[in-house]
């Protein structure tokens, strides 16, 4: 068969192509992508739901009960995010030994993380026990009595609950980094089936107030962590805990977790404490900016969830590309992932935008909160199919490069300059109420964009791996 120039060409291209990714240290198919990242959305989107569903039924106890738990997990959500963010810092490092081929390394760290966290966790649960009473009424300050009891009552039993929650964080980083999503998915499935049916069972069949909340999530999260810790013994994954186990701390193994770890834990923790005083500021502005507001926070995680669960995956990724010294790649499977994050952004957000009357309708506020919510939710979305994937999705690829501590500095400056300061200057002093509040945030993705991009296309993070 004879071939014409452009199937030459077109034949030419295809080899030049195969040779390329044959040619790649770390390769990853579409399939392996797909088993990685398609657990790590569904592992996500039911945690969003399970939240919606517990907050329904703690809704059935009271509006006490409600308040309690909400300021209670107004300091958890610090925490847990925090102690994410550390595991995942921690897992990296695991990652790129993984991608270095020195999986005696590897396994070292995966065991230090997991001794270092617990450690960690269970000395700030006995602080926070201690400083209980100051937490409660001095952060709290002037709550009904009613409210305190039930916050101390959901305090005691949930904080428990810490060095098991950072336990199967730890555990479910380091299946992530080895790309088993699948089983932290699994293991996610079973503690929300116990969280969402415990709750069911003890606020209406045996009529229990926060403990009916409560005690099926410190049940959750030590079967959790019992779970992740059972299959990581199991010496057939990549990353697996020794036999006999070695329950003791290596400084230096420790010191290059802290440093690619701890910047993580920063940034998601003051990310969240930024937002938190936001929320001050949005409840100046009246019930229907309160309603708007929260009807937002709600749906947007939506609106980014996919493109979020493939930034977990890139930390996979680039960071065994990265171990192998394999910038060529991790570059490559950057511009890939940022590809599928976008059109996982345009898809879910068209969806959002079809269905978004009946989802603000559901909620059944006024007409000024539901006009509110619905620009909120209509900026949110068509600017983050713009930005979101750069702003969030790309400096994933400077973390698992172990450049965390630029992304951290970066991170938070923006996050105040622009989204706080700037949030507060344009809701108030420039008149546009709660949608000053997301207007800013949109300020702070350009600059994110800005800087994060100009990193990228330089090659100091290239030189942060773990040596």
């Amino acid at each position: 068969m004879k071939l014409d120039r452009y199937d030459k060409i077109s034949l030419l291209l295809y080899i030049r192509w195969w040779n390329f990714l044959n040619e790649l240290t770390i390769n990853f198919s579409n399939k392996r992508l797909c088993s990685l990242i398609l657990p790590l959305i569904v592992e996500q989107f039911l945690a969003i739901t399970v939240g919606l569903a517990d907050s329904i039924m703690v809704a059935s106890v009271g509006e006490a009960a409600v308040s309690a738990v909400s300021l209670v997990d107004s300091i958890n959500t610090l925490v847990f995010y925090g102690f994410a963010a550390l595991a995942t810092g921690g897992a990296v490092v695991c990652g790129q030994f993984i991608g270095s081929r020195d999986l005696k390394k590897a396994n070292e760290s995966a065991e230090q993380l997991l001794v270092f966290i617990v450690l960690l966790a269970a000395g700030l649960t006995a602080v926070l026990y201690i400083t209980k009473y100051f937490i409660l009424h001095g952060l709290f300050g002037n709550i009904d009595q009613e409210v305190m009891d039930h916050a101390n009552t959901y305090f005691i039993i949930v904080e428990a609950s810490i060095p098991f929650i950072a336990l199967y964080n730890a555990g479910a980083a380091l299946f992530r980094v080895m790309g088993n999503s699948s089983v932290s998915m699994r293991i996610s499935i079973g503690m929300n089936i116990i969280n969402v049916g415990g709750n069911a069972l003890l606020i209406f069949g045996f009529h229990m107030g926060v403990e009916g909340v409560a005690i099926p999530t410190l049940a959750s999260r030590i079967i959790g962590a019992i779970a992740v810790v059972w299959l990581l013994r199991n010496e057939k994954y990549t990353l697996h805990i020794s036999k006999p186990f070695r329950c003791r701390l290596e400084g230096h193994i420790v010191k290059t977790i802290l440093k690619l770890g701890v910047p993580s834990g920063l940034e998601s923790s003051l990310f969240h404490l930024g937002k938190i005083m936001l929320l001050s500021v949005v409840s100046a502005f009246g019930t229907a900016s309160i309603a708007a507001n929260a009807i937002g926070n709600s749906m947007a995680t939506f609106q980014i969830l996919p493109a979020q669960a493939i930034g977990v995956g890139m930390i996979t990724v680039v960071s065994q590309c990265v171990g192998a010294k394999d910038f060529e790649s991790a570059r490559f499977y950057t511009k890939k992932l940022l590809k599928w994050s976008y059109l996982s952004m345009l898809a879910i957000n068209a969806v959002i935008f079809l269905i978004l009357p009946l989802v603000i309708n559901l909620y059944n506020v006024s007409d000024e909160a539901s006009h509110l919510a619905k620009l909120i939710l209509w900026m949110h979305g068509g600017l983050g199919i713009l930005l979101w994937p750069l702003s969030f999705t790309l400096p994933q690829t400077l973390k698992a490069a172990g450049d965390t501590t630029f992304v951290m500095g970066a991170a938070v400056a923006s996050m105040w300059l622009f989204r706080i300061a700037a949030g507060v200057l344009l809701a108030k002093n420039f008149g546009f109420g709660v949608l000053g509040i997301w207007m800013a945030m949109f300020i702070d993705w350009i600059v994110r964009i800005i800087i994060f991009v100009l990193r990228y296309r330089g090659h100091k993070w290239e030189n942060k791996y773990v040596r």
